[in-house]
């Protein structure tokens, strides 16, 4: 009972963070908006039942607001995807932009926009991309029929530096005034990010969808054999994770660009707090993770004002030493443990 109270307080307090943190996405910036005159913006029709011409209102509604729900669904995107990587390969250090998808993901998406292909391509190639990285990485480190974290994190170095490559050329041949769009895009960015629908769609729909599998993700992370033998049919689930993370990821790489490291320190706070249970670790990492993409989006355009940092930036700056530190403590885990 304390645990399950504990997760209702924690999931709450996530909640009332992720609501804080998109009024200040919509308050600050070279305008600042007030308050009352964000409510007005957001709820005035509801109750005066007439628009309002104020410029800083249109400045919330048509800029600042879709900005916003965009940061927090792809957030809450790339976290969903972490985690379940972290469930299915049972490796704390699993995340679609270390092993690779992530750049699967942009090859695909870069590749749509060098032909000039509609947008439905550019999301059609990005989950295809995806979708081809996660099932080479997880294919090529399962290898003789298992992997090891080391295998794991050094095929998913190869497939991104082998997508990083043809990226790159990509990034050679591809016409002048396309290219500082693509490299912004690459590094994260947020001020062409367009509506958020798609993003919160699949953002809510894929939170409904995982849940039901919560109990399965619990028995796999205790090992295939396990899940077996409690009725999970590992190879069915092994294929819905794999797409649904190879989706989350392409979305949220069409979205945003390429944003690295959510999808890797999120789960890893909220299971120190909460635990490894998928019922409550699930709708808490898309909450954090929303919150922090949000955060990370509002200093990345407000802390060198008028210039916009690209939101990537910000969380490779947060997310390397988080990285190395867990690997480290890995290790030191290993050392102690053979000792």
């Amino acid at each position: 009972m304390a645990h399950r109270q504990r997760a209702f307080f924690v999931i709450a307090l996530l909640a009332i963070f992720s609501a804080a943190s998109l009024v200040l996405a919509v308050s600050v910036g070279s305008l600042t908006v007030s308050f009352s005159d964000v409510f007005h913006a957001l709820f005035g029709p509801f109750f005066s039942g007439q628009e309002t011409s104020n410029t800083a209102i249109e400045v919330v509604r048509n800029l600042r607001l879709p900005r916003a729900l965009a940061a927090f669904a792809c957030g809450g995107l790339l976290a969903m995807a972490g985690a379940l990587m972290q469930v299915l390969l049972r490796n704390p250090l699993a995340d679609p932009y270390v092993l690779g998808v992530s750049g699967g993901a942009s090859l695909g998406a870069l590749g749509a926009m060098l032909f000039g292909l509609p947008l439905i391509f550019l999301h059609g190639g990005a989950f295809i991309g995806a979708l081809i990285a996660v099932l080479l990485v997880f294919g090529l480190a399962r290898g003789d029929g298992s992997w090891t974290r080391a295998r794991l994190l050094l095929t998913g170095v190869i497939v991104a530096a082998g997508c990083g490559a043809v990226i790159t050329l990509i990034l050679t041949i591809a016409p002048e005034q396309q290219l500082r769009g693509m490299l912004f895009w690459l590094m994260g960015d947020l001020s062409h990010a367009g509506s958020p629908s798609w993003a919160l769609i699949v953002l809510v729909v894929g939170l409904l969808a995982t849940l039901p599998f919560s109990r399965d993700l619990n028995l796999l992370a205790r090992g295939d054999l396990t899940a077996q033998s409690l009725g999970v049919s590992v190879s069915r689930l092994r294929l819905v994770v794999y797409g649904l993370s190879a989706l989350f990821t392409a979305v949220a790489v069409t979205t945003t660009g390429n944003v690295g490291f959510v999808g890797l320190i999120v789960p890893h706070w909220v299971r120190l707090v909460l635990g490894n249970d998928q019922r409550v670790l699930l709708p808490a990492v898309v909450l954090a993770g929303g919150t922090l993409l949000t955060l990370a989006d509002t200093l990345a355009r407000t802390i060198v004002a008028p210039l916009q940092l690209p939101v990537g930036v910000l969380t490779a700056l947060i997310g390397v030493p988080v990285f190395l530190y867990f690997l480290a403590r890995d290790s030191r885990n290993h050392q102690g443990g053979a000792a």
